[in-house]
């Protein structure tokens, strides 16, 4: 593993897509910065990086801005620059009717999926227009949320619906800056969060069927390809997803 050069700050950094995202880029020879809310899960993921890695554990709350803005401080005092975000820290709300749905679970989701990302992209611009050379590239995870509903879903799939808003508007916002953004919606990948999918979940029929699920190193793969690229150059949108789980179509 030789060092890039490179800089990435990974967000749910602790376990799932987070986690082997983050892997994949330390293979790759980036320096990255390891962000979560449990310090023991940092720990446990820096503990599985290559030898040699450049790693930097960052204990940080994305619904707070002052703590998001110490994140990137943190980060630019160890590494000297950031040159990705990978915005995947994430939450969901009990698969309730929308009715019966809390304000204070709503407000988390809202708070996390959507204000953390937002504060997050917010102070990765501040860094990556001022550094030299300048820009970067943002990595928004949007999931298959940010097209179609599941049943029970609403302030998942709001937030993520505006997920993709936002990368649309940071992504023209971010050019005159170099820096380059792009969302990936990724569908059923095998991680803890759909582990639940083996033993069937709600369909838009009110059937409860099993859904496939794919290997979550096909996700960190296609972050890896989507941060490799040249400035010049951006995916604005990628879908990885189970091909035989029921989104296209009516199923």
């Amino acid at each position: 593993m030789q060092p890039n050069g490179k800089v990435a700050v990974v967000t749910g950094a602790g376990s799932g897509i987070g986690r082997a995202a983050a892997l994949a880029l330390l293979r790759e020879g980036w320096a990255v910065a390891l962000v979560g809310r449990r310090a023991d899960a940092l720990d446990a993921t820096a503990a599985l990086a290559p030898v040699g890695s450049r790693v930097l554990c960052v204990p940080t709350d994305v619904t707070d801005p002052a703590a998001v803005k110490q994140l990137f401080a943190r980060t630019v005092e160890a590494f000297g620059r950031v040159d990705l975000l990978f915005n995947n820290a994430g939450t969901g709300a009990p698969p309730v009717p929308l009715e019966d749905l809390s304000f204070e679970k709503w407000r988390q989701v809202v708070d996390v999926n959507l204000s953390g990302v937002f504060y997050c992209i917010q102070n990765a611009f501040r860094v990556m227009k001022a550094q030299s050379p300048r820009g970067g590239r943002i990595i928004n995870n949007g999931s298959i949320s940010a097209h179609t509903p599941r049943p029970n879903s609403a302030s998942y799939t709001a937030t993520k619906h505006a997920v993709t808003g936002l990368t649309k508007a940071a992504a023209l916002d971010g050019r005159k800056y170099d820096i380059a953004v792009g969302q990936i919606d990724i569908g059923n990948a095998g991680t803890e969060m759909t582990a639940r999918m083996k033993d069937g979940v709600m369909q838009a029929s009110g059937v409860v069927a099993v859904e496939p699920t794919m290997d979550v190193e096909c996700v960190a793969k296609a972050v890896v390809y989507m941060a490799g690229l040249p400035l010049d150059a951006n995916v604005l949108f990628m879908t990885v997803m189970a091909t035989q789980m029921p989104f296209v179509g009516r199923g």
